[in-house]
């Protein structure tokens, strides 16, 4: 017997590439231009897990943290256009041994990829990125349109 996986963000990444395919048939259907985001669907269709995510802010910055474990910095792209964040690479899959039997595999191997639609108002050419421990750490400055503004209030 086989032993298949179940990757529910697989699943979510199958779910959007389905329903991009349908906007953009639409599109062609009834004579609109195709979107560029075929050009950035080719990230999804080899994708085959995506990296958990956290998005915060404060009052000067967003971060997103991706857990990444056992990928190489190396083997992570990150670029930036037209407000979409674009992060892709691979996990290289690990050699079986021969005399080893896997009683479960849940991990996921091959290439990821996430996309991100930022907020208009930031400093694109002061977005930061880390690597460390196998978490990809990106910090992303707020423009000063963006930034909360304290307002005094006079009582009279």
């Amino acid at each position: 017997m086989a032993i298949v996986k179940w990757n529910p963000s697989r699943e979510l990444l199958d779910f959007e590439r389905e329903f991009n395919r349908m906007f953009q048939n639409f599109e062609r259907h009834f004579g609109f231009k195709p979107s560029s985001e075929e050009e950035k669907e080719s990230g999804y269709d080899n994708a085959v897990w995506m990296p958990l995510t956290d998005i915060s802010e404060d009052n000067d910055n967003y971060f997103l943290k991706l857990d990444m474990p056992g990928v190489n910095k190396n083997d992570v792209k990150i670029s930036y256009s037209d407000g979409q964040l674009n992060i892709s690479g691979e996990r290289k899959f690990e050699k079986e041994t021969k005399n080893m039997q896997y009683h479960r595999s849940e991990r996921s191997f091959g290439k990821f990829y996430r996309s991100f639609t930022l907020p208009t108002k930031i400093q694109e050419n002061r977005i930061e990125a880390e690597f460390k421990d196998g978490q990809l750490n990106i910090t992303i400055p707020k423009s000063e349109e963006a930034k909360p503004k304290e307002i005094e209030i006079r009582v009279r």
